[in-house]
């Protein structure tokens, strides 16, 4: 099978610097939206995480349904796994009362079993396999379980650690560039450069969105839930329209 066929079975983005800011920005759109419904609707994290995880559920159907890359069905799909993620992760930290560390704790155990029943499974974790259901699912599986301990972890650093939210998005933006430096001068293997960066801009986003949203006298800046929102996804529709977004190549 020549390249054009495998890449026209890959239904996940190539990995660019746009990318990654969309990525950002729809983590940010996550814990702001995530809160508009649980926090500001007054609907309560469970009844909340059941909302967004039927809408999780009907994205992630429909985005392996799709027989080609749609950059709109990706990203929609994706802020469905960081809404869930939101809500899911202050049910487990808050509701059922373990906290911030037992939360992020939990939740990393939950992230690394995926990845390591991924790759027991389909011999890797690279994107560029992804490539069939199967993988797919796995894909999306490690996705939600990324983007929710995204935000307890984002939690921890704010509060627990006492970082703030400033504090906060500070350290995970440092994360970042030296995940970024390693990429371009270290041979360290891409994929787990890859999934270390998505974890990163989970905390990151849930940072920057509670110092958006939350009261001033918590250290933000405290803008409404639904504006912030809204102004977050005019920013991820606006990226995908201005920039073309191609699928990534497959291994072949």
């Amino acid at each position: 099978m020549n390249t054009a066929g495998k890449e026209s079975l890959s239904k996940v983005p190539e990995v660019t610097l746009v990318f990654w800011v969309i990525k950002i920005v729809a983590t940010t759109l996550g814990e702001t939206g995530g809160d508009a419904l649980s926090m500001s609707m007054n609907l309560g994290y469970l009844v909340s995480t059941g909302i967004f995880a039927v809408l999780f559920a009907i994205a992630v159907t429909a985005q392996i349904s799709a027989r080609h890359f749609n950059p709109w069905l990706y990203w929609a799909t994706i802020v469905a796994t960081t809404t869930v993620g939101t809500t899911l992760a202050d049910f487990a930290d808050r509701s059922l009362g373990i906290g911030y560390t037992g939360g992020s704790s939990l939740l990393f155990a939950l992230l690394m079993a995926s990845l390591f029943v991924w790759h027991r499974s389909l011999g890797s974790v690279s994107i560029r396999t992804i490539n069939s259901p199967k993988a797919e699912t796995f894909y999306w599986v490690t996705i939600m379980f990324s983007q929710t301990l995204g935000t307890a972890l984002g939690d921890w650093a704010a509060d627990t650690a006492g970082l703030g939210y400033i504090g906060g998005a500070a350290i995970f933006s440092f994360a970042l560039l030296l995940v970024a430096a390693a990429f371009y001068f270290t041979s360290i293997s891409r994929t787990a450069l890859f999934w270390t960066a998505f974890i990163l801009t989970r905390p990151l986003g849930a940072v920057v969105g509670d110092f958006l949203d939350k009261p001033i006298t918590k250290g933000g800046l405290a803008l409404s839930r639904y504006s912030a929102s809204v102004v977050l996804l005019i920013l991820i529709m606006a990226c995908i329209l201005i920039f073309r977004q191609r699928a990534a190549t497959t291994a072949h």
